[in-house]
């Protein structure tokens, strides 16, 4: 058997280099860190054949000292911690000093170096971990450090490598989750001499909207909240922006990106209630508390971390994301808007190789609301709509036509129902009566007033025009068509008034005037026996009639137009499998989302102008209505300028 030995340094450092330096992108990584906490506020980064035959970073940080540049490439020399409190409160980026160690070590590295005092610069140059002395050179003010030919002495390593373009890819992930956390400094890459990225310093939201696309910001809801020295800001998308993947996922803590299994739980569960099962969110977002309270040391490459409160953590972050994705209701205009003149080059970031038809698309972005501060907006506040003449009298024909389609479908309906001018919007909900409502006759051309803006009346999601095909309601709103899934928007509705209703303890019942029975199995029968008083707090009697039969005598007030037989059957099959108390607990969501499913409008509804645009005015005030239980869209807007190129006008 062999003795123990102590390894050379060199191999040391060549093991190291496996776990440290995966890939050339991993090298990457420790070297812009290097540079953000040297204090740089320009890097620039050059890349050749993918990062395997040449990586270049450059900054104008505070630079090393000519008698520290071999110490630099020591293993374990840093002058970032110097003793375990150091260790245990990690405010920088990189602190174990063994990254050059291990680049150098499998690489021709060149470091250069002039701190900002000095009169010129020193370089030191390592060959396959053998340092060369030092000397003079000339550098600007600032850090070079130069990677030539990775794993050229381990070929063994270097034939796990991928293609040039698979390892370019990575190394420009790697550079853009780094700039995308440090706004405040200017980037830029190149590969094989071509100018890839060219970021100035910029804000948050023009930096966001630069790496990851205006589209993403507009479609975004800022956040900025802090509670017990914990602070989260950043943006995270609507659910409708959501993704097949998670790569639109940038969570930072204290600068640093990480993947974090708390934190990605806590978010998934924050989109629970709007985010179709087999979709992702998309956010950027940067956490930051005391370095004394998270364990950065925990992994090699540095991309996990342990928090010391981890409860607490996963809590903060469920609430502040779900709060704000709870302000939320259908027709609010987006939260972020990135304008700017088309030629603003020099306030663009700007993907130049890949995304040139965005060179011009930012500009200042508008500040982000802190995530509280907005009001929430309550049905008995708000404000009354009036539908006013539309200056389309030019289709006075067409909507006589659609009178004369309908004229007949309810006239006893239309008799009960009180003028429109005299109602407030949202007294008639769907299943409510009143029901019907005749449609207003055209006016004459000289008293149609022009249609007015939003501050003079018209709501975020406008007013009906007609139903489609008894799926969609057709909305004239203040720049557009409104399209709205009705059924989708209704089960929304629905599904949340259930959720305030069973927080507040009880769901309120409609008695059944003629009860409905159904046949039943004898564990459908044995449920209702068991837990038929309890499930009265879901707004459901049951009365087991015989061994095969159960009768519903109330539903939900909000599902009383619903099939009272298939809500009865999912929530006894929801009982039985799971438990009352868990279904009132953990599984309560889904419940109620069932629920509302069984309860929404229904296709192929012939609604009135009356019930559309109640449904409208419940949709503007209710939370998360712009998805449907499933996360799903309940509604997409077309604007004048959209139809207009649709139609090629102007061209």
């Amino acid at each position: 058997m062999k003795r123990i030995q102590k390894l050379p340094d060199h191999l040391v450092n060549q093991i190291a280099a496996g776990e440290v330096v995966e890939r050339p992108a991993s090298a990457l990584k420790e070297i812009l860190e290097n540079s953000l906490d040297a204090g740089a506020d320009r890097i620039s980064v050059d890349l050749a054949q993918g990062g395997i035959k040449l990586i270049r970073v450059t900054d104008n940080g505070g630079g090393i000292a000519a008698a520290d540049l071999p110490l630099a490439l020591d293993r374990h020399a840093t002058s970032k911690i110097g003793s375990l409190d150091d260790l245990e409160n990690v405010a920088t980026l990189g602190f174990r000093g063994e990254g050059l160690a291990s680049v150098a070590s499998v690489s021709r590295l060149t470091l250069t170096s002039r701190p900002h005092d000095a009169e010129h610069a020193h370089q030191i140059v390592a060959i396959d971990g053998t340092l060369h002395p030092v000397e003079p050179a000339a550098h600007a003010p600032g850090t070079s450090v130069e990677i030539v030919d990775l794993y050229f002495n381990t070929p063994a390593r270097r034939k796990f490598l991928k293609s040039e373009n698979t390892e370019y890819a990575h190394c420009e992930a790697t550079f853009e989750r780094i700039a995308l956390a440090h706004p405040q400094v200017e980037f830029i890459l190149r590969h094989n001499g071509k100018v890839v990225w060219r970021l100035p310093q910029q804000s948050l939201a023009e930096r966001v909207g630069a790496l990851l696309g205006k589209d993403f910001v507009e479609a975004s809801l800022p956040i900025d909240t802090g509670a017990a020295g914990l602070t989260l800001s950043g943006f995270v998308a609507s659910p409708t922006y959501s993704k097949a993947s998670r790569d639109a996922q940038y969570f930072y803590v204290n600068g640093r990106f990480v993947r974090d299994k708390i934190a990605q739980h806590a978010l998934r569960q924050a989109y629970r209630d709007v985010l179709h099962h087999d979709r992702h969110p998309a956010y950027a977002l940067f956490f930051t508390l005391d370095p004394a309270n998270v364990d950065v040391n925990v992994h090699p490459t540095k991309i996990e971390v342990r928090f010391r409160e981890s409860q607490g953590i996963h809590q903060f972050l469920f609430h502040s994301v779900h709060k704000a994705l709870a302000s939320t209701t259908a027709g609010a205009s987006p939260a972020v808007t990135l304008d700017g003149p088309a030629d603003n080059d020099a306030a663009v970031a700007a993907n130049v190789g890949r995304n040139e038809d965005t060179l011009a698309a930012f500009g200042t972005a508008a500040a982000a609301a802190r995530a509280g501060d907005s009001p929430q907006r309550m049905p008995f506040q708000q404000p009354r709509y009036e539908q006013q003449a539309m200056p389309l009298h030019v289709a006075r024909e067409a909507i006589g036509g659609y009178q004369r389609q309908f004229a007949g479908l309810r006239e006893e309906e239309r008799d009960l129902t009180p003028d429109v001018s005299s109602t407030p919007f949202g007294s008639a909900t769907i299943g409510n009566p009143p029901i019907g409502s005749a449609l207003p006759t055209p006016l004459a051309a000289a008293n149609l007033a022009a249609l007015p803006d939003a501050s003079d009346g018209i709501p975020p999601l406008g007013f009906a025009l007609a139903q489609l095909h008894g799926v969609y309601i057709l909305s004239q709103c203040e720049d557009g068509l409104i399209v709205v899934d009705m059924h989708a928007a209704h089960e929304r509705i629905v599904y949340e008034r259930l959720k305030n209703a069973l927080e507040a303890d009880v769901i309120p019942m409609q008695p059944l005037l003629l009860p409905v029975s159904f046949a039943a199995d004898r564990f459908e029968v044995a449920t209702a026996h068991e837990h038929g008083a309890e499930m009265q707090r879901l707004g459901i009697e049951l009365a087991p009639l015989s061994p095969t039969q159960i009768a519903v005598r109330g539903v939900p007030v909000w599902l009383q137009d619903g099939n009272p037989v298939e809500l009865a059957r999912a929530v006894l099959k929801d009982v039985r499998e799971i438990g009352l108390s868990q279904v009132l607990t953990e599984r309560r969501n889904e419940l109620l989302a069932t629920m509302a499913c069984h309860g929404a409008v229904r296709a192929n509804r012939q609604l009135t102008l009356t019930e559309m645009n109640a449904l409208l005015r419940d949709m503007e005030a209710t939370e998360r209505s712009g998805q449907c239980n499933h996360g799903r869209p309940t509604w997409s807007r077309l604007s004048m300028r959209d139809l207009d190129n649709l139609f090629m006008r102007g061209r």
